[in-house]
C-alpha cells in the first residue's frame, strides 16, 4: 500500500482501467504521512545508527521539504495563471481600444452624414415650397381623380357581379337555341388589327371599353377583341390594299388623305391651296365693252367677297398689245391661276389662241374655266372662233367648261360673268357649296369657330406653314450630298430615349430648310405612324417668329390628332407652361413617334426664354428637332447632338451651275468653269443658296451684261450679301425707265417695313400706275433671283440675307423705314375710313403703330372694336394683349375702355344688320374678358348679346345658342353646374333645330355637356354624350374635309381618268388602282368597284393571271365586296388573291401577312371559325419572323388566335397565347397600357369559364384599374414618359417605328 506518489513515477504512462484513452503520469505536491508500522519495519531491518533521532532527521525535514515543494507549485500555479489573466486582460483592452477607436470613426463619419443631410433637408424644403408652388395647378385635378378612382372602386365591384350575373342568363338562352341547332356567330367581330372598329380618329379611340358583360364572352362567339386604340404601324391600314401614299390613308382623316395626295402630286396646281383667287382673263378687242364693265363694276364686289372671306382676289390681263412681250408671264399666271375666263365674239389674236391652248387644252384639269360666248341672233359663227372652240370642246372630255352663251347687250354680258364666277369661286374654289356665304367678318369668323370649338386660332398661319413646307420641297435647289445627312438624321433619331432636341446648324443659306423639308417628305412617306408637327419661321418681327403663336399653333396641332380642342387655355403665359403637358399626355396616347421640326428657332423672339421646355426630358416617343444659324445659337443649346451642315463640294457646286444653265439654254466655256470653281471654295462661296444665286445672276444679267461681264461682276462678291447687293443693282439696270425702277424700289421697301408681307392688290392699290404685267414680270424675276416669294397671298422675302439686302441697300441700314410704314399705315387707315375691316388690317395696322411707337394712335385703333374682334376670333390672343400692355393699359382699363366704345357703337345700329354686328361685339368682348380672367365683368357683355340677339333675330336662332353656350361656360368656371347644364341644354336643341342633329354645332354642345357631366363624376352620361359628339365630328370631317379637300381630290380623279385613256400597259392598270382607291376615300363604291374592275382585268391581260399585281386588284375587290357584305364573293376574291401571294411572294412577305388576314377575318364573320384558325397561326409565324417574338404585332397576333380558340372552345389553347400576349404587352408598352387592359379582360373572360371565379374578378379589377387610369385629354395626368423604363413604352430600334405587315 501507498500513496499515488509512491505507485507512479513521473512521465510514466498509465492506463484508465475504465477503458479511458491514456494520459501521462505528472508530479501531483501531496502530503505524505508514513505510518508507524511501516517505518519501524523498515529500521528494523538495518543496523540502527547511533546517535540518530528519526523524529529530528526524517520526520521535521521530510515535513518541511515537502511543504516548500508544495508551497512552491502552488506559486507557480498561481503565477502562471495570473500571467495568463493578465495577458487575456491586455489582449481585451488592446481590443476595446480598437473597438473604441472605429466607433469613434464611425460617431464622426455619422455626424458629417448627419451634417449633410441636414444640409439636404434644408435645401429639399426649400425645394418643397418652391414645388408647392408649381405644383398649385396640379392638386384639383389629383382629388378629383382620387374621388372619381374611390367612386369607381365601390361601383365596380357591385358591376362585375351584376355582369356575371347577366352572363349566365345570355349562357343559359345561348343554350336553348343551340339545342334548337341554331349556330350564332357575330358578323360585326373583327379583328383586333383590322380597320372595323369605332375610332375617333386616325390615332385615337373613343372608349376601347365597349365590351358587354364581362368583355364578351367566348361562349357566344363574340370574346372582346383588342380593339384598334391607337393608328400604330400594324393599324394604319384601311382595307384597301394600296402601295405608296394612300396605303394609310383612312377615310376619316381628310387631312391625311389630302397631306398624301399633295405629296405625290406636285403636278396639283398651287392655285388649289393658294390664298389668292386669280381670275386669268383672255380676251379679243371685240369684247374688251364686256371686260372694262366687268373689272370696273363687279370685280370690286368680288374682291370684297373673297377678302371677307379671308382670301386675296385679283384680275390679271394681258392686253393684246403688250402680250408678245410677256409670253413667259402669261404662261406662268395661267400655270398660278384658280380660274380662266375666255371671252370671244368674232376675231382670235396669236395671243389668245396661246392662252387658250394653256388653259383650255394643255392643262385643262388645273383651274375652273368658264367660257363667255357673245353671238348674234343667226348664232354663226367665224372660221378661226368655230375651231378654236372645237379644240377646246375635244380637250373638255368631262363638260367642265361653263358656257354663257350670250346675245345680249355688253352690260347684261358682264352680269352673266360675274353672277357665273361668283358661283365658281363660293362653290369650287371655296368650299362653301350650295351655301349662301356672307362676305361679312362676323360670317367667317363664326364659321372657323364653329370648327375649332372654344379655341380660336387663325387657318390662314396654318397655311402659311403648309405652303413654307410645300415650297421647299417644291425646290428646284440642288440635293447632291443631302443623303449621308438624311442618314444621319435617321440615325439620331433612332438613338434610344431620353434624347435631348438634335440640333441641324449651319451658316446663311447653308440648306437647313430644305434638308428638313426634304426629311420631312421621305419620312412622311416610310413612316405614315408617325405624328410630324412643324414650324417655319420666317422674317423677323413677323407672325411666324412669334413664340406664343408658334407654341399654340403646336398644341393645336397635337389636340387635333386626337379630335378634342377643349381646354385650351388663351392665356400666353398659360400656353407656354402647358405644352410639355400636353405634349406628355398625348404623346401617351399615340403609338408611334411625335417628331417637332422648328426651322430657324433662333429667330424666334426670346427664344431662350419662351423655349425652356426644350432643356426638359422629354417623352420616349417623342423627338425634336431645331435648326440655327451657327454665329446665333445659344451657348446653352450647343451642348446638344448637333449635325452641321458642309459647304458644297466642287462637284455639286459644277451640278448646281450646271443645271441651271441647261434651263435657260446656256453653256460656259471651259474658263468660265475653272474661274467659277476656283471662285465657290471659300465656306462664304460655296453654301448652297450663294452657289444657287449666283447661277440664276449668270444666267439672267444677259439683258443688261454680256456673260463675261456678269461673270467678273459677280465674282468680285465672296458672300451672299453681297451678292444679293450685287442681284438688286443688276435688277435695277435691266429696267429702261426710272419709273420702274423706282416702283421696283418702293415695293420692295414697302415689304420690308410691313409685318407680314404685303399682297399683289395691295401693291397695285399703293401704286396706281403700275401695271399688273410689269408687277408679274417683276415678280417673276425677284422670284428667280431668291429675292421674294409668293406665300398665302403675301410678297415675302424668300431668304433674311435678301431681307437684310435690301435694309442696307434701298433703306441706308434702315434709318428710312419708318416713312414707308406711314405710307402703309396711310393706306390700312383708308380702308378703316371705309369700313373695311380685313385680317390684312387688323393684322398690319396696330402692328405698324407700335413700331412707330405712336401710343395714341395705336389706342384708337385697338378702340375700333372690329379690329380688335378680328384680332381676337382669330386666335391672336397675345399680340392683342401685348398692344394693350404697350399702350400702359391693365385690364380692368382695358375692359373699361371697350365697355365705353361699345355703348358708343350702340347708339348708331339701328337696322337689323347693325344690331346682329352690335351682338357679335358683345359676344366677343365677353369672351376676351372671360379669358383675361375677368369672369364677373364677362357677365354683362355676354348677356346682353343674348338680349340682343333673341330680340333682333329669334329666340331660336342658332345665334343665340352661341349666347348660351358661353354663359354657361361662365357657370361653369363659377361651379354652378345646374344652371350651365340647364343652358347647355338649351343651347343643343337650338342648334339640332337650327341644323339637324349632325352638325359641328350640334357636337360642341355635346362636347360641353360631356365635360360638365365628367366635372359631376357622372361618367356614364359624359361617356355617352361624347361617343356621340365624336360620331359627328367623324361625319362632318368625312363631309368637309379640308378647305380644297374634296376639289383636290376630284382633280386628282380626273387627271387620272386621263391617264386611263391610252393603251393597255402596267402603268396604265396601275393608275387605274389608284383612281379605284381615290374614289373608295370619296366613299364613292360604285365608281370604286369600276375601276378596280378595269385595273384587275388590265393586269391578268398585260401581266398575266398569276401576277402579284393582280392579287392587290382581287383584294381591294374583296374589300369592297366585304364593305356591301357580299361576303361570299370576297372570300372567292381573297382566296385567288392568296393563292396568287402563296406563289409569287415569300413566305415572310407582308403583302401575304395581309391577305391572309383579310381572309381568316372574312372567315370568322362567316362562322368558318376551322378554317380561320390555320390563317392566324401563319400569320403569327410571319409576324413573329418579320418582328421578333417579344413586339407589339406579335402580341396582336396572339389575342386574335386566342379568340378563335376560346370561340371554339378550346380554352386551354387560348390561355398560354393570352399569357404570352400579356407578357410581350406589359415588357413593350407599359403595364399601364390600354391593350394591357384589354388581354387582363380576355383573362378574366377565360378564367370566368373555366369557374376561377376569384381570379376572373381579380383580373378584371385590374383591367378596369388600367382604364380609370388611362390619362384623360380633359383633367387626366399621363403616367411620366420621361423615362424609357418601368411601364413607358420604349423605342426599340430605328425610330419611326417599322410598319408593320397588312
Amino acid at each position: 500500500m501507498g500513496t499515488a506518489s509512491s505507485l507512479v513515477s513521473p512521465g510514466e504512462v498509465i492506463e484508465d482501467g475504465y477503458g479511458g484513452e491514456r494520459g501521462e503520469a505528472c508530479e501531483i505536491p501531496v502530503e505524505v504521512k508514513p505510518k508507524a508500522r511501516l517505518l519501524r519495519s523498515s529500521f528494523r531491518r538495518g543496523p540502527r545508527v547511533i546517535g540518530a533521532s528519526f523524529k529530528s532527521t526524517g520526520s521535521v525535514d521530510l515535513e518541511y521539504a515537502a511543504e516548500y515543494e508544495r508551497l512552491r507549485k502552488e506559486y507557480e500555479i498561481f503565477r502562471v495563471s495570473k500571467n495568463n489573466e493578465i495577458s487575456s486582460m491586455q489582449k481585451k483592452e488592446a481590443k476595446l481600444d480598437e473597438e473604441n477607436k472605429r466607433l469613434r470613426a464611425e460617431l464622426q463619419a455619422l455626424q458629417k452624414t448627419y451634417q449633410k443631410i441636414l444640409r439636404e433637408k434644408e435645401g429639399a424644403l426649400e425645394a418643397k415650397y418652391q414645388a408647392m408652388e408649381r405644383a398649385a395647378t396640379f392638386e384639383h385635378d389629383r382629388d378629383k381623380v382620387k374621388r372619381q378612382f374611390k367612386i369607381f372602386r365601390e361601383t365596380k365591384e357591385k358591376e362585375i357581379q351584376d355582369l356575371l350575373r347577366a352572363k349566365r342568363d345570355l349562357e343559359a338562352k345561348l343554350q336553348q337555341l343551340q339545342t334548337q341547332g341554331i349556330h350564332i356567330y357575330d358578323p360585326n367581330d373583327s379583328d383586333s388589327d383590322d380597320n372595323q372598329t369605332t375610332v375617333t380618329a386616325a390615332g385615337t379611340q373613343c372608349d376601347y371599353w365597349t365590351g358587354g358583360v364581362l368583355g364578351s364572352e367566348p361562349s357566344m362567339g363574340s370574346m372582346m377583341q383588342l380593339q384598334q386604340t391607337f393608328r400604330g404601324p400594324e393599324f394604319a391600314h384601311s382595307l384597301i390594299d394600296v402601295e405608296g401614299p394612300f396605303a394609310n390613308v383612312s377615310r376619316d382623316d381628310w387631312d391625311a388623305a389630302v397631306a398624301s395626295l399633295l405629296q405625290v402630286s406636285p403636278h396639283v396646281p398651287q392655285a388649289l391651296w393658294s390664298n389668292t383667287v386669280r381670275c386669268y382673263l383672255i380676251s379679243a378687242q371685240d369684247t374688251k365693252a364686256e371686260l372694262d364693265i366687268f373689272i370696273k363694276k363687279h370685280s370690286w364686289a368680288l374682291r370684297r367677297m373673297c377678302e371677307g372671306l379671308g382670301h386675296f382676289y385679283l384680275n390679271v390681263c394681258f392686253c393684246e398689245e403688250a402680250a408678245a412681250s410677256y409670253v413667259m408671264e402669261r404662261k406662268q399666271e395661267i400655270e398660278r391661276s384658280s380660274v380662266c375666263v375666255l371671252l370671244l365674239k368674232s376675231t382670235v389674236t396669236s395671243s389668245i389662241v396661246e392662252d387658250c391652248e394653256e388653259a383650255f387644252v394643255k392643262n385643262p384639269d388645273g383651274h375652273s374655266l368658264v367660257l363667255y360666248l357673245r353671238t348674234e341672233k343667226d348664232h354663226n359663227l367665224p372660221g378661226p372662233i368655230r375651231q378654236l372652240l372645237e379644240k377646246v370642246n375635244a380637250a373638255d372630255k368631262a363638260a367642265k367648261i361653263k358656257v354663257i352663251d350670250h346675245c345680249g347687250t355688253t352690260e347684261e354680258g358682264a352680269n352673266l360673268i360675274h353672277a357665273q364666277l361668283e358661283k365658281v369661286i363660293k362653290q369650287e374654289l371655296l368650299g362653301f357649296e350650295g351655301a349662301d356665304v356672307d362676305s361679312k367678318d362676323s360670317a367667317v369668323d363664326e364659321g372657323q369657330e364653329e370648327d375649332s370649338g372654344d379655341v380660336l386660332w387663325d387657318l390662314r398661319d396654318e397655311q402659311e406653314q403648309t405652303e413654307a413646307y410645300h415650297q421647299a420641297c417644291s425646290s428646284t435647289t440642288t440635293q447632291l450630298g443631302f443623303q449621308k445627312y438624311l442618314d444621319r438624321l435617321n440615325d439620331m433619331i433612332a438613338a434610344p430615349p431620353p434624347t435631348p432636341p438634335l440640333l441641324v446648324s449651319g451658316g446663311p443659306g447653308s440648306g437647313k430648310s430644305l434638308l428638313l423639308s426634304k426629311w420631312i417628305e421621305l419620312q412622311q412617306k416610310q413612316s405614315p405612324n408617325t405624328l410630324f408637327l412643324y414650324h417655319f419661321v420666317g422674317q423677323p418681327l413677323s407672325a411666324s417668329s412669334e413664340s406664343v403663336l408658334i407654341i399654340k399653333r403646336l398644341t393645336v396641332k397635337l389636340l387635333q390628332h386626337f379630335w378634342s380642342i377643349s381646354g385650351l387655355s388663351m392665356d400666353p403665359s398659360k400656353i407656354l407652361e402647358e405644352f410639355p403637358r400636353w405634349l406628355e399626355r398625348l404623346s401617351a396616347r399615340h403609338q408611334g413617334n411625335i417628331i417637332i421640326i422648328i426651322d430657324s428657332i433662333d429667330q424666334i423672339q426670346q427664344a431662350e426664354r419662351h423655349m425652356k421646355w426644350l432643356i426638359d426630358p422629354l417623352p420616349v416617343n417623342v423627338r425634336v428637332v431645331v435648326s440655327v444659324n451657327v454665329e446665333t445659337c445659344p451657348q446653352a443649346w450647343r451642348l446638344w447632338p448637333t449635325l452641321h451642315l458642309d459647304p458644297l463640294s466642287p462637284r455639286e457646286v459644277r451640278s448646281v451651275v450646271n443645271t441651271e444653265c441647261q434651263a435657260m439654254d446656256l453653256r460656259l466655256t471651259k474658263d468660265q468653269e475653272k474661274k467659277l470653281e476656283r471662285h465657290c471654295r471659300s465656306a462664304s462661296t460655296c453654301n448652297a443658296l450663294y452657289v444657287t444665286l449666283l447661277a440664276r445672276m449668270i444666267t439672267s444679267a444677259r439683258s443688261c451684261w454680256s456673260l463675261d461681264e456678269s461673270l467678273e461682276q459677280c465674282l468680285q462678291c465672296h458672300d451672299t450679301m453681297s451678292l444679293y447687293r450685287l442681284s438688286l443693282k443688276m435688277m435695277l439696270n435691266s429696267f429702261s425707265t426710272e419709273r420702274e425702277r423706282l416702283i421696283m424700289r418702293e415695293m420692295l421697301c414697302i415689304v420690308y417695313a410691313s409685318h407680314n408681307g404685303v399682297s399683289e392688290s395691295e401693291v397695285l392699290d399703293l401704286f396706281p400706275e403700275l401695271e399688273l404685267p410689269l408687277l408679274s414680270s417683276l415678280l417673276h424675276h425677284l422670284n428667280r433671283l431668291c429675292i421674294v416669294t409668293l406665300r398665302c397671298g403675301l410678297i415675302r422675302y424668300q431668304h433674311l440675307q435678301a431681307w437684310e439686302a435690301v435694309r442696307l441697300e434701298f433703306l441706308g441700314g434702315g434709318s428710312s423705314s419708318a416713312a414707308y410704314r406711314e405710307k402703309l399705315i396711310h393706306y390700312f387707315n383708308q380702308q378703316l375710313s371705309q369700313d373695311r375691316v380685313t385680317w390684312r388690317v387688323a393684322d398690319e395696322l396696330p402692328w405698324l403703330l407700335q413700331q412707330q411707337e405712336d401710343r395714341t394712335k395705336l389706342q384708337l385703333s385697338l378702340l375700333n372694336l372690329f379690329v380688335s374682334q378680328n384680332l381676337y376670333k382669330r386666335g391672336h390672343f397675345s399680340e392683342l394683349l401685348a398692344y394693350w400692355q404697350y399702350v400702359g393699359k391693365d385690364k380692368n382699363s382695358m375692359a373699361s375702355e371697350y365697355f365705353d366704345s361699345l355703348k358708343s357703337y350702340e347708339k348708331t345700329c339701328e337696322s337689323e344688320d347693325g344690331m346682329t354686328k352690335l351682338a357679335n361685339l358683345y359676344e366677343t368682348l365677353g369672351r376676351f374678358l372671360k379669358d383675361l380672367g375677368l369672369p364677373s365683368q364677362a357677365v354683362a357683355p355676354l348677356q346682353r348679346s343674348l338680349e340682343i340677339r333673341e330680340t333682333a333675330l329669334d329666340p331660336d336662332h342658332p345665334s343665340v345658342a352661341r349666347s348660351l353656350h358661353q354663359l354657361a361656360g361662365l357657370y361653369v368656371q363659377w361651379k354652378k353646374y345646374g344652371n350651365a347644364e340647364q343652358l347647355y341644354k338649351q343651347a343643343l336643341e337650338i342648334s339640332e333645330n337650327a341644323y339637324g342633329a349632325e352638325h359641328a354645332s350640334v357636337a360642341r354642345e355635346l362636347e360641353s355637356l360631356a365635360m360638365l357631366y365628367q366635372k359631376q363624376n357622372k361618367f356614364e352620361q359624359a361617356e355617352k354624350l361624347r361617343k356621340r359628339s365624336v360620331k359627328i365630328r367623324q361625319k362632318t370631317a368625312r363631309q368637309k374635309g379640308h378647305m380644297y379637300g374634296f376639289t383636290l381630290l376630284r382633280r386628282r380623279a380626273l387627271q387620272l381618268e386621263e391617264l386611263t385613256l391610252g393603251k393597255d400597259s402596267a402603268d396604265c392598270s396601275k393608275t387605274l388602282n389608284e383612281l379605284g382607291v381615290l374614289y373608295y376615300l370619296q366613299n364613292n363604291l360604285d365608281a370604286a368597284k369600276v375601276f378596280l374592275t378595269r385595273s384587275l382585268e388590265m393586269r391578268q391581260r398585260v401581266l398575266g393571271p398569276d401576277h402579284p399585281d393582280c392579287a392587290q386588284s382581287l383584294n381591294n375587290l374583296a374589300a369592297l365586296h366585304t364593305e356591301r357584305k357580299d361576303y361570299k364573293t370576297a372570300e372567292d376574291m381573297y382566296e385567288r388573291a392568296l393563292d396568287i401571294r402563296k406563289k409569287a411572294l415569300s413566305p415572310d412577305h407582308p403583302s401575304l401577312a395581309y391577305t391572309l388576314k383579310h381572309l381568316a377575318m372574312l372567315y370568322k364573320r362567316r362562322g368558318k371559325l376551322e378554317k380561320a384558325v390555320p390563317l392566324y397561326e401563319l400569320s403569327l409565324e410571319i409576324r413573329e419572323k418579320s418582328f421578333g417574338p417579344k413586339h407589339p404585332s406579335v402580341a396582336t397576333a396572339l389575342v386574335n388566335l386566342a379568340v378563335i380558340y376560346c370561340q371554339l372552345k378550346k380554352h386551354g389553347d387560348a390561355l398560354p397565347l393570352y399569357e404570352r400576349a400579356l407578357k410581350v404587352y406589359e415588357d413593350s408598352l407599359g403595364r399601364s397600357h390600354p391593350r394591357v387592359g384589354e388581354t387582363l379582360k380576355n383573362l378574366a373572360v377565360l378564367s370566368y369559364e373555366e369557374g376561377d371565379f376569384e381570379r376572373a374578378a381579380e383580373l378584371y379589377k385590374r383591367a378596369m384599374e388600367i382604364k380609370e387610369a388611362e390619362p384623360s385629354l380633359v383633367c387626366g395626368n399621363a403616367p411620366s414618359r420621361h423615362s424609357s423604363s418601368g411601364d413607358t413604352f420604349s423605342l426599340r430600334g430605328p425610330a419611326p417605328l417599322p410598319q408593320a405587315p397588312r
